[in-house]
């Protein structure tokens, strides 16, 4: 494995920034302390074109290579989650229901580690954009970003990110071309009936039997009305209607997530349900309000981008470790409005067992942040080399 030496070397001070991002994690686009901790970083650095305050806390340094050339733009999400850790360890979340489940501390430090080798080497033509977003978990800064002009402003004409990946070998990458994760939208139904007595269901028009019967109904999306050779997932979430036992309620409330990876089955999806939930509420005398919230697009990768991605893996980690052809998932991610704007290429960096992402137990493992660092420093002296 050919981790860059001078990476290597600096894994300790890699392992403390991280430790002190995962005692310390911020939310959404709140998170200032993060953003000033990597400024201090990239200053000490000698980094001094750094832009702070998009999408309310976001960062973007630019390192200067030697001589005229393109930009390229490497991403990092800074938030944590709204949970509450049980690791027990001793650099554990000192905030109260908030933690790095989701190994974005250990992504900020990946692109920090990346940053001073590049600022100490510049061992590549044009320039790099480091980007430092809030708000992947949602509601989605990279979007607010891309809205922001970061892009144009930097003249970045590719983009590239990783996410950890537990459960996969330690040091192991994998992508593939086209859609890796998919858009994800969410389903809100109010069932309105007329609530009563639960003695005299008769006098009542009963939302929750109908609600049951918009939970059974929609089933038969996936399994009637979709191409068996296209990907879709409905799962209903929540269901939440009543206050007691012997009172049929008003109203019910339906909730689900919608994940696809086409124009084309997404539109179809949103169109049943509607159909559905409308027309089985209209059966039971009852009515349905629909609401679907467009969240995530599908984060699609450049075929192109993929392929020169995964040789650079090889050099970092050997042969051996590159899966270029993964089975894309239905996670989504917001370094989709990124891509949807640049070509680029997401992938994932195995870190070993360990409890899974989103999990109270989950800690990054700091032995994979010199691998993802020398990744992105490599992909820069490649994608921009001297000479």
């Amino acid at each position: 494995m050919a981790v860059i030496n001078r990476i290597a070397g600096f894994d300790e001070e890699m392992t403390a920034w991280r430790r002190h991002l995962h005692a310390n994690p911020e939310i959404g686009f709140d998170c200032h302390a993060t953003a000033a901790f990597v400024v201090a970083r990239l200053r000490d650095f000698g980094i001094t074109e750094i832009e702070t305050g998009i999408a309310t806390s976001g960062v973007v340094a630019v390192i200067e290579g030697q001589g005229e050339g393109p930009c390229i733009g490497l991403r990092a999400d800074m938030d944590a989650l709204p949970m509450t850790e049980t690791t027990g360890l001793d650099y554990a979340s000192t905030v109260p229901g908030r933690m790095h489940a989701c190994g974005h501390d250990g992504h900020t430090t990946m692109l920090l580690g990346a940053a001073k080798y590049l600022a100490e080497t510049r061992n590549f033509r044009g320039r790099v954009a480091l980007i430092f977003q809030p708000a992947e978990e949602g509601p989605g800064g990279g979007k607010v970003m891309v809205e922001e002009g970061v892009l144009e402003r930097y003249g970045i004409d590719q983009v590239y990110a990783l996410h950890t990946l537990p459960g996969v070998p330690a040091a192991t990458f994998e992508t593939t071309p086209g859609p890796i994760m998919a858009a994800v939208d969410t389903l809100h139904v109010e069932v309105i009936g007329q609530g009563g007595h639960g003695a005299m269901p008769h006098e009542t028009r009963d939302p929750v039997v109908a609600a049951v019967a918009i939970v059974q109904a929609i089933q038969t999306i996936v399994s009637r009305n979709r191409n068996p050779l296209d990907d879709l997932v409905i799962s209903v979430t929540q269901i939440h209607t009543g206050t007691v036992d012997n009172v049929i309620p008003g109203t019910a409330y339906i909730n689900a997530t919608i994940r696809s990876f086409t124009a084309e089955v997404q539109e179809m999806a949103h169109r049943r349900l509607r159909e559905v939930a409308e027309g089985t509420a209209a059966a039971y005398g009852v009515r349905a309000e629909v609401r679907i919230e467009i969240g995530y697009p599908a984060t699609f990768n450049d075929a192109s981008k993929v392929a020169f991605a995964a040789q650079v893996a090889r050099e970092v980690v050997g042969d051996g470790a590159v899966i270029a052809d993964r089975p894309r998932e239905m996670g989504a991610e917001d370094f989709s409005y990124m891509l949807q704007e640049r070509p680029g290429a997401y992938l994932f960096l195995g870190q070993g067992a360990g409890s899974g992402l989103h999990h109270p137990g989950f800690n990054f493992n700091d032995a994979v942040a010199p691998v993802g660092a020398s990744f992105f420093a490599r992909l820069v002296e490649r994608a921009q080399p001297l000479g």
